[in-house]
């Protein structure tokens, strides 16, 4: 076989992502998936609009309805779940970044989304609201939050409004901690609650602790160093350009869109 075109699946990927697919057993054959595929990757790397995907890939109506229709039934969710198992648990670190919602991402009518009864129950360390958009110092944003391992690769994901704050948001993305393992975070993560939850699990909170606080806390500044691994995740994951820039009305796909780059990331890290 040639080798792929830029941004399109190895073969080595491929073999991993095709077992996860849905099976169509009757009715009319579907468009080959991996062709529309690689059609949606194309679309996630470059941030170009749906209606330029190139030829090679199919309709460009059959990419964007197979990965909004997917993303609704839950086959991104299944991908990314599936290539996170093998994560390094020992030491995890969290962290957030901003994106920066396009124009034609903001403009969702008022009571125009999804109906959440249509919309499967999300995985642990997601969010499904309407649009995820909040108001903040950099106008219209939301809000990427990871949990990421020893390795830089991540965990959990979940969106959140541009304003929320971090240290709440974490609240219900630190169930893959056990006894024995520590959580690398920055200020923003320092509370009473969070570290109180985390040491009932046996956890050590490497918490860098606000200014303001009395009473000195255990913190290892060696082991906060490893702590750039989050940022260098977000580095990778901005590399694709519809996820650097939020162009999708809906939280639901943009969450999918997030979790297809952070697959991709992974399955690059496999295949080394």
């Amino acid at each position: 076989m040639s080798a792929p075109r830029r941004y399109e699946l190895t073969d080595f990927e491929w073999s991993i992502i095709a077992p996860l697919l849905p099976n169509k057993p009757r009715g009319v054959p579907r468009a080959d998936d991996r062709k529309v595929l690689n059609g949606i990757y194309w679309r996630l790397r470059t941030g170009s609009p749906w209606a330029d995907i190139p030829e090679r890939y199919g309709p460009p109506t059959t990419c964007s309805n197979r990965f909004r229709r997917w993303a609704k039934i839950g086959v991104w969710d299944r991908i990314f779940e599936a290539v996170s198992r093998a994560y390094d648990g020992d030491l995890q670190m969290i962290d957030s970044s901003s994106i920066r919602v396009h124009q034609h991402g903001g403009n969702v009518k008022k009571g125009g989304h999804t109906p959440a009864r249509s919309v499967p129950r999300p995985p642990l360390g997601t969010t499904l609201e309407p649009s995820g958009m909040g108001r903040s110092r950099g106008g219209l944003t939301t809000k990427i939050h990871a949990l990421v391992d020893a390795n830089g690769l991540p965990v959990a994901l979940k969106l959140t409004e541009g304003q929320a704050h971090d240290g709440v948001s974490a609240s219900d993305m630190l169930e893959t901690l056990s006894e024995g393992q520590i959580l690398l975070a920055d200020r923003a993560y320092d509370s009473d609650r969070l570290r109180n939850a985390l040491r009932e699990r046996g956890v050590f909170a490497n918490v860098r602790p606000m200014k303001s606080r009395k009473r000195r806390l255990p913190f290892s500044s060696w082991l906060y160093r490893q702590r750039n691994l989050v940022e260098r995740f977000f580095s990778k994951l901005k590399h694709y350009r519809a996820v650097a820039t939020r162009y999708e009305k809906h939280a639901a796909n943009f969450l999918a869109a997030v979790k297809l780059a952070a697959a991709r990331i992974w399955m690059r890290f496999m295949s080394r």
